[in-house]
């Protein structure tokens, strides 16, 4: 796997070593390869770790294999890959309602990630989970590429650096404009599938919502997630007294599909540095 990467203009100069420890997150492993393989090139002129990168040099990275052990992943329908966004490093998908974001088993072949996999296998590439969007939930969700951005990704996702809005349609007319939902979360001792509400011991989980409209006794909300739990607004929604349409898990009267969109995806590129905006249509409501 060779990658090369132009240094964006606001770029501040830092050695190679600092470039590939702190800011891309290349493992101590894979960083001694690098250096005793010269297999960095600053402006195609081998690089010593020692060495200033500045705004606008062009970095080359060269990996054998073995720095980077390939997952196995069986091969899906690249026809069921709905592409919003994709660059050499990154891909954000439109997702299906119903369908797994990735496989829990070696066996299975019709999760997302399959799909993705089987539309990269021609470029060579291989698919890495960032984040995951719940089965039944539709909308826009981000992998890495490659195994060398995936943890650049990751830490963006850690520090808030990615935002993600959902559209929800829950059960009753919710009276406040705008909230915020701050309640830990841990796993159901009773029921491994779902989770709930654990002030005491849970994980830290925070939702803003926003009401968009009311109809027949059913509201239409935006949701901003500051953490990701797993099931984190479908859970906080139904604590509230209003769980989503559709819910099979928190929603005892649910019918037909979990009323869950992600509608929104942005970021900064990590290298280019560029505003990376997605919106994932069919929306639930115009």
């Amino acid at each position: 796997m060779e990658l090369t990467i132009t240094l964006p203009k606001d770029f501040q100069t830092k050695t190679v070593r600092e470039l590939l420890e702190a800011e891309w997150l290349v493992p101590r492993k894979v960083r001694h390869f690098l250096r005793t393989r010269k297999n960095v090139l600053v402006n195609d002129e081998p690089a010593l770790f020692h060495f200033q990168v500045n705004a606008k040099d062009v970095v080359t990275l060269i990996f054998e294999d073995s720095d980077y052990p390939k997952p196995h992943l069986l091969l899906g329908n690249p026809k069921k890959v709905n592409v919003l966004f994709e660059d050499q490093q990154l891909i954000i998908l439109n997702k299906p309602a119903g369908m797994k974001t990735h496989p829990n088993q070696p066996d299975e072949a019709d999760t997302l990630l399959n799909h993705l996999a089987a539309y990269l296998a021609a470029k060579d590439q291989i698919p890495y989970v960032v984040h995951r969007l719940d089965k039944e939930t539709s909308g826009a969700i981000l992998f890495a590429k490659n195994p060398f951005v995936l943890p650049i990704l990751g830490r963006m996702l850690e520090k808030k650096q990615i935002y993600r809005r959902y559209q929800a349609v829950v059960a009753g007319s919710i009276s406040k404009e705008n909230w915020t939902i701050n309640k830990k979360m841990g796993r159901d001792r009773h029921d491994r599938r779902k989770r709930l509400i654990d002030n005491k011991n849970g994980a830290i989980a925070i939702t803003h919502v926003q009401v968009a409209s009311k109809v027949n006794n059913q509201t239409y909300v935006y949701c901003i997630l500051e953490t990701g739990r797993t099931h984190q607004i479908r859970v906080h929604l139904a604590s509230e007294g209003y769980p989503i349409v559709g819910d099979p898990l928190y929603n005892p009267t649910a019918k037909g599909r979990l009323m869950l969109h992600a509608i929104e995806l942005h970021l900064v590129h990590p290298f280019s540095k560029e505003t990376i905006s997605v919106t994932a249509a069919p929306s639930l409501w115009e």
